[in-house]
């Protein structure tokens, strides 16, 4: 089935303790796109500026993702964003952030992508993504991220975005801050009743809880990944990865959920493996299903 993601295409520059990587690509939609590709087919919708130094075709050569909905705007600069991770790895600090043509109009949805069965509305202002989600006739199954900034300063249009969506994934802290709950299971009963059918907590090296509002609950582990040298696109890999599964099945129960998710723990901890892409570009499917295999034997008792 059909899968369509829209959110930011970068240019970051990120230092870690095993490095630094300088004007490299990013974004969100860039991520999840090369996540999602080893399952399904993705079309992307997403803008950037006459500055962008990459060939966006070259970088998906080989791979099933659509850039009918990229648009590349003569007069503007592209989204750039530089941080800073700290020894844990867990946290980071942003040094430099220029929204550039994310600032700007967002880019239309082509009509050839009105379809869209399966939709993922990565990270930006929740106007943004309500105004994306409008254009797209009738989805079978949208999730969507958020972030702390909107949920401070944006609170009412999350709220709306919410009543529409079937699936919130955000991490522990934006929880806790969206619910005012500490205790992780009230945060997330708390979402459930904000609206989306399904509710997935990102925590990092502690994995990750996903509860529906049937009352399923389901919770996994971080691959315990030895290489950890880049955690930039972790999360929107874990995305791409969940929705790619899932528009290749064609099915939303918690079961398939429960897999989905699996299949993106495994995609993150290929991405934090390396700078920027590399994790990605350097695997293959039968790699990931390799890694998934060796999580399930971990994880059964």
């Amino acid at each position: 089935m059909s899968l369509l993601v829209t959110g930011s295409i970068g240019i970051d520059t990120v230092r870690t303790p095993y490095g630094v990587s300088e004007n490299c690509l990013g974004g969100s939609a860039v991520y999840f796109s090369m996540a999602a590709s080893f399952f399904c087919a993705v079309r992307l919708i997403g803008v950037i500026g006459s500055d962008c130094p990459f060939d966006l075709a070259q970088v998906f050569a080989g791979r099933d993702v659509d850039l009918t909905g990229l648009e590349v705007r003569a007069q503007s600069k592209t989204f750039r964003w530089a941080g800073s991770y700290h020894d844990n790895m867990n946290s980071r600090t942003t040094d430099n952030l220029e929204l550039n043509v994310l600032a700007e109009a967002p880019p239309s949805v082509p009509a050839e992508y009105k379809d869209s069965e399966f939709v993922f509305l990565a990270n930006t202002t929740p106007a943004l993504q309500l105004q994306l989600l409008e254009q797209i006739q009738a989805p079978i199954f949208v999730a969507a991220d958020t972030m702390d900034c909107w949920i401070a300063e944006k609170l009412d249009d999350l709220k709306i975005l919410l009543k529409k969506i079937n699936c919130l994934m955000v991490n522990d802290a934006e929880a806790r801050m969206l619910t005012d709950e500490h205790n992780l299971i009230k945060a997330v009963e708390a979402i459930l009743g904000m609206g989306p059918g399904v509710v997935i907590i990102k925590k990092g090296e502690s994995g990750s809880l996903m509860c529906s509002a049937d009352g399923d609950k389901f919770i996994l582990p971080a691959y315990p990944a030895a290489e950890v040298k880049d955690p930039t696109g972790a999360g929107d890999s874990f995305a791409g990865a969940l929705m790619g599964y899932l528009a290749q099945k064609g099915k939303t129960d918690f079961e398939s959920l429960k897999t989905a998710i699996a299949y993106g723990t495994v995609a993150a901890s290929f991405t934090i493996a390396d700078f920027s892409l590399a994790g990605l570009t350097s695997i293959n499917k039968t790699d990931i299903d390799n890694r998934l295999e060796t999580l399930r034997k971990l994880t059964q008792f």
